[in-house]
């Protein structure tokens, strides 16, 4: 394959001609991007200024597409780079209407933008919306956690919620089924001594549904536990033929964890451990299985000494 051979100064010339050639080709593309344009953005809606005594139902997505006048430059970079993400719609006008126009709204919108972006119109311009009677109703707040505690320690009370009530408002369909409201995770590590938190609830997803208070504050009572071994007497269950039964042996010993604060006050009288007479009627047991019918709720079970009960029936 011949190659073609060029002296200095055609080599020289040819280097000028493409540098010219870029030069040209940059000096287009520059004017060319900043020149004005009009694209297509989509952007999510996010409601404002709800009427007060209606709840209302979107009829639409609420997802629009945005004629945005910008630049070549905005134009090239659209998809990796859209403002705003989401855009605000006031709904004042619902209070005497049941649709919303973007029209009205232009220049609020506009407003929300780069200065250098202009909106020129939405698809769709107009907004329906399906309205039903605003209810209010109360539920309780059910937080959601990840607790991590040091060795031998641990929750010494009920967790304190305040609020432990939220208020939610909306239609009578959206918040019939709604019993509870969960809070965000809260989330905490090596945990010893009494911890004070707020806590936000969780995002609201329902457009219509609204909710009061946004956040709550949490307090968790934590205490050092130690070992505590109390001894209970045991009463019988479904004995109604009333036979005499003779139980060996008649207490048995419940080794438990208890917080340091109420170490004085667990005793007997706070634990109920029983045998059933159904094991032997129903079953033929030998032995009767000890059970727990009543115990602290923020003490923590090590063992039952004896499990296994024996017994004479005399009848």
């Amino acid at each position: 394959m011949p190659i073609i051979k060029l002296t200095k100064v055609e080599r020289k010339r040819f280097l000028v001609l493409v540098t010219c050639l870029f030069m040209a080709v940059g000096a287009w593309l520059f004017m060319a991007l900043n020149n004005k344009y009009v694209y297509t953005a989509k952007t999510v809606l996010d409601y404002k200024n709800f009427p007060q005594k209606k709840a209302f139902h979107p009829l639409q997505s609420d997802t629009v597409d945005l004629q945005v006048e910008g630049t070549g430059w905005q134009l090239l970079f659209a998809r990796l780079r859209i403002k705003p993400q989401s855009i605000s719609i006031s709904l004042e006008k619902l209070n005497n209407r049941n649709f919303v126009l973007f029209s009205e709204q232009l220049f609020n919108v506009n407003r929300q933008l780069e200065t250098s972006q202009k909106i020129i119109s939405v698809k769709p311009d107009t907004l329906y919306f399906d309205f039903s009677e605003r209810r209010v109703k109360r539920v309780p707040v059910n937080l959601i956690s990840d607790l991590r505690y040091m060795p031998q320690y641990g929750l010494s009370n009920e967790v304190q919620i305040n609020p432990s009530y939220v208020t939610i408002s909306g239609p009578e369909q959206d918040i019939r089924n709604i019993s509870e409201w969960n809070t965000d995770t809260l989330k905490i590590e090596q945990i010893q001594a009494t911890t004070v938190a707020r806590v936000a609830m969780i995002q609201n997803k329902m457009k219509n549904v609204n909710i009061f208070p946004t956040s709550v504050e949490i307090k968790l009572p934590v205490d050092e536990f130690t070992e505590k071994i109390v001894e209970v007497p045991l009463k019988v269950i479904n004995n109604k033929e009333y036979y005499d039964v003779k139980l060996y042996p008649k207490k048995v010993k419940i080794t438990l964890l208890v917080a340091l604060s109420k170490y004085a006050q667990i005793n007997e009288e706070f634990i109920e451990a029983v045998v059933d007479m159904n094991e032997w009627k129903v079953f033929e047991h030998n032995e009767l299985t000890v059970k727990l019918t009543r115990f602290p709720d923020y003490c923590r079970l090590v063992k039952v000494q004896p499990d296994k009960i024996d017994f004479i029936i005399e009848k």
